[in-house]
């Protein structure tokens, strides 16, 4: 199985039609598990944040693969296919773990480096995990991913090169001190945007949510106070500053419900927030394509080229043990098919000399397993180090030939010593 990854994202896309597509709750669950039930396609991974919506699978064709996926993308987001087509990517085996390692750490985003990304894809592999539409090949990769992820975020200065999408956004809004906050929504987004506002100094925070638990216990978190969802188009009448990224698919605020100025920052795709507001005097709404736009947060050229490199280097060592793992099943088949031979001919050259007895029948038996040790040592040390290069599996795939084994029958992997 090879990894075949299909996508969008804001690079490629305008952020209309990141809107369009992008998916989650239910919705989400659905493209999972249409992808997956593709005749070609063995296992599914979807990362879909507010600017990128990425199909990872591991696919045994590379055409059907892309075909099958990208009509699954147009007809889960309305948009014909002929219309989705020049905004997707598509990344294949090596450049698709390269691909991967680089979004987690942060490369890819629409603020450079930002570390929200680490949250969402591990949210995807564990949406997969749940859902049983990852094997070994995803997780593995995904699980990397992560690791690489960490180390670019620990090891580097990318943290500091680029603000999180709710730092870009309040970058807007000027001095924050003595600003009312309203933020609507009470997921991981809305969780940094309240603890943002903690930390620049706003005391006066409201959190709206659908889900009035979690809307306490968000707000608790920095003092603030919680209301129902119903409660929004009252609160908007206080509040001077308004962060919404709800998820709900609809505009949940409209120029209607604003009675003041106010600054409103929409970081949901869906939006949040009617564009329409805009035309309200005293109003200034920030949203994903001001951000992107604007340049906000492009990060510092010396943190990414760090961050680059590492991603290089982990690259390399990924690819280099995957390709030397490809190789063991055929190096235990040689093994074991050796062993196999060992005995059988020592159990015919017993049976013809009887008369060989203890020390001297132990000696023949270590001597005929030493010579065919030091046979195959050579062959199997350096197929094994030929298959770290990009060719390698041709030599595997060569000693399967000249040897007629078959790494897929159990008796051939019973545990030989490699």
């Amino acid at each position: 199985m090879s990894v075949l990854a299909i996508g969008l994202s804001h690079r490629t896309a305008p952020v209309s039609l990141l809107e369009r597509v992008s998916v989650s709750g239910d919705a989400l669950v659905k493209l999972l598990q249409d992808v997956h039930r593709e005749v070609n396609v063995a296992e599914v991974m979807v990362v879909s944040t507010c600017n990128r919506v990425e199909v990872y699978t591991a696919v045994d064709r590379f055409h059907a693969g892309v075909t099958a996926i990208t009509n699954l993308l147009a007809v889960h987001s309305g948009v014909p296919v002929e219309d989705l087509t020049p905004h997707l990517y598509v990344h294949y085996e090596d450049s698709a773990v390269e691909h991967l390692f680089s979004v987690a750490s942060g490369l890819e985003s629409m603020v450079v480096g930002e570390g929200q990304i680490l949250g969402q894809t591990r949210q995807a592999l564990k949406l997969a995990q749940e859902h049983g539409t990852v094997g070994a090949t995803l997780n593995e990769l995904a699980q990397q991913a992560l690791r690489v992820g960490k180390r670019a975020h620990a090891e580097t200065g990318i943290d500091r090169a680029g603000a999180s999408l709710v730092t870009a956004g309040l970058s807007f809004a000027g001095d924050l001190t003595g600003r009312r906050a309203l933020v609507v929504g009470a997921g991981a987004m809305s969780g940094l945007a309240v603890a943002t506002l903690a930390r620049v100094g706003v005391t006066d925070v409201v959190v709206a949510n659908r889900t009035y638990d979690k809307a306490v216990r968000l707000a608790e978190s920095v003092g603030g106070r919680a209301v129902e969802l119903s409660g929004v188009s009252h609160e908007l009448r206080d509040a001077d500053l308004v962060i919404s990224c709800t998820g709900a698919g609809h505009h949940v605020i409209t120029p209607d419900m604003l009675e003041r100025p106010a600054f409103l920052l929409d970081l949901a795709l869906p939006h949040d927030i009617d564009p329409a507001v805009r035309a309200i005097d005293g109003v200034t709404l920030v949203d994903l394509e001001t951000i992107q736009e604007s340049g906000v947060g492009a990060g510092e050229r010396d943190a990414v080229e760090a961050v680059r490199r590492l991603v290089a280097q982990e690259l390399d060592a990924f690819l280099s043990a995957e390709r030397a793992a490809r190789v063991t099943p055929t190096v235990v088949a040689l093994r074991s098919k050796a062993a196999d031979v060992v005995e059988a001919e020592l159990g015919r050259l017993m049976m013809r000399l009887p008369e060989l007895e203890g020390r001297a029948r132990d000696e023949v038996a270590q001597t005929v397993r030493r010579v065919v040790d030091k046979l195959l040592h050579e062959p199997t040390v350096r197929v094994k180090q030929l298959a770290t290069s990009p060719a390698g599996d041709h030599y595997a795939e060569a000693l399967r030939e000249l040897f007629d084994l078959d790494p897929t029958v159990p008796e051939a992997v019973r545990g030989v010593d490699l």
